[in-house]
């Protein structure tokens, strides 16, 4: 996986140069900023070729059960070439975006991730606060699991059971969380608005840079910064 938008555009770079890439469809699924999305579909369909910008809702085990959400944005005639491998191959869902800017794809995935930043943070204070306060995380994530469910009980369990400091490759990356993190920002910025829960997210995100690494922190360490915040131990006892 390529981490920031500069390798991304890197690798096209390299690709358009290698040779005559005309008739060829070209298929990005990058989460990175909607202008180098716009682009990346410039430099292809001046060289001759088809892009669309396909970025994907879903962690890793989505993809492998062919669970995500797809996100296709471009000329309908070549998202419609793509269209027989989304929904029942890759995907579970497809959003359809056919005839809209490459960029309005990986704006919409980018907006979409604050929400998983704005849970992930919100658990964490929640499980934190459950914690030191007596009630314990075990009621509190019943009531998540009962209530919110998905997502929800997902990074709780990561969080809960450990998961967070003791996985050896993170599912989403501290440093791919803050990219994306500022990335949404910035389209925000550009409207007049902000995503205030998300920079709460950001400040997070850098304790865990600083404690885990940013190529090695998951998201989920979110849990193991507020926590220490709070005079806990970064890693909870499981």
């Amino acid at each position: 996986m390529l981490s920031n938008d500069h390798a991304v555009e890197s690798n096209y770079d390299a690709f358009l140069a290698s040779g005559d890439v005309k008739g060829k469809l070209f298929v990005d699924s990058s989460t990175i900023h909607p202008d180098t999305t716009d682009r990346l579909g410039k430099k292809v369909t001046e060289a001759g070729a088809e892009f669309v910008a396909c970025p994907v809702f879903g962690a890793p085990p989505a993809a492998e059960a062919g669970a995500l959400i797809c996100v296709p944005a471009g000329p309908k005639a070549a998202v419609d070439k793509l269209r027989p491998y989304l929904t029942g191959v890759m995907g579970k869902a497809e959003i359809a975006m056919a005839d809209r800017p490459y960029g309005a794809a990986t704006t919409l995935k980018l907006i979409g991730n604050t929400f998983v930043l704005n849970i992930v943070t919100q658990l964490a204070e929640a499980f934190t606060v459950a914690d030191k306060s007596g009630v314990g995380v075990e009621p509190l994530k019943q009531f998540v699991d009962n209530l919110l469910g998905g997502i929800a009980s997902a990074y709780g369990d990561r969080m809960l059971q450990g998961t967070y400091w003791k996985m050896e490759e993170p599912l989403w990356s501290a440093d791919n969380a803050l990219k994306d993190a500022t990335h949404a920002q910035s389209i925000a910025k550009s409207v007049g608005s902000e995503f205030k829960n998300a920079a709460t997210a950001q400040g997070y995100l850098d304790d865990v840079k600083s404690h885990a690494g940013g190529a090695k922190g998951d998201i989920a360490g979110i849990y193991g910064a507020v926590r220490a915040r709070a005079g806990l131990k970064f890693e909870n006892d499981v």
